[in-house]
């Protein structure tokens, strides 16, 4: 299938830039008029995407960049949020629920398993020392009626 829409959009590793990133990706999902239930998912997955890496791949450093990535398609969209950080070593132990490698910050250690809960796919590379992409797929052909 062909791509309808598409974005990229890159920026500094700071908290503050997770809501541009919920923002940017709320207004491209918006063109493809889903239901309110799957834009709100889409944010959570896509914020909880953004946050590991602004958390965990620079640390304090804040000279990093975040890419997200979206193509809309007329089924799904499809999702990368990447970074150039420091990786993860243990990718599995990484996805599993309560994990975290920041316990002294009080971190959840639920990412993965929110982006896993919203999203249709999820897969996660990583190389030590290289950076992490998430990449996340949503269906777009959801019948489910809003819940206001």
């Amino acid at each position: 299938m062909s791509i309808s829409n598409m974005m990229e959009l890159r920026f500094l590793a700071k908290a503050e830039n997770e809501a541009l990133a919920r923002t940017a990706i709320s207004a491209l999902l918006v063109t493809a008029d889903p239901p309110l239930s799957l834009i709100t998912e889409v944010r959570t997955a896509v914020s909880e995407a953004v946050t590991n890496a602004i958390v965990h791949a620079y640390a304090a450093d804040q000279n990093g960049y975040v890419l997200l990535r979206a193509c809309m398609h007329d089924d799904r969209i499809e999702l990368d949020v990447e970074d150039q950080g420091c990786g993860i070593e243990d990718i599995r132990l990484a996805m599993q629920p309560f994990y975290t490698s920041q316990p002294e910050r009080e971190r959840t250690g639920m990412g993965f398993s929110l982006m896993q809960s919203f999203m249709d796919g999820v897969t996660v590379r990583s190389e030590p020392g290289n950076g992490t992409t998430v990449s996340m797929t949503k269906l777009l052909g959801n019948d489910a009626p809003d819940i206001m």
